[in-house]
């Protein structure tokens, strides 16, 4: 491994536990592999959230910007009604 930096955590007796069962069970060659992995897992999800926010916020203004009429806030809710009822429909099958 090229640089690595060593630090302390602290962590509950139970997270401990399950990490020294995955090493033991031979799923990871040590606790820092575990870390390293959870750490991987963490950071791609605020990657995913963090694109699904810029996602959001490119509709926000793309749906400010629109020029045509806005829709009137009981046919929105008409049409969610509809597509709930629908999904509703579809999963009873």
């Amino acid at each position: 491994m090229q640089n690595v930096e060593k630090i302390s955590i602290a962590l509950p007796p139970e997270m401990t536990a399950l990490m020294r069962q995955a090493v033991k069970a031979g799923e990871y060659a040590s606790t820092s592999e575990v870390i390293r992995d959870a750490l991987r897992e963490w950071t791609y999800r605020r990657e995913l959230r963090q694109r699904g926010l810029d996602e959001l916020r490119a509709l926000w203004d793309e749906a400010l910007n629109d020029p045509r009429p806005p829709v009137p806030p009981e046919e929105v809710l008409s049409r969610l009604r509809g597509k709930y009822r629908a999904f509703v429909e579809a999963s009873d099958k």
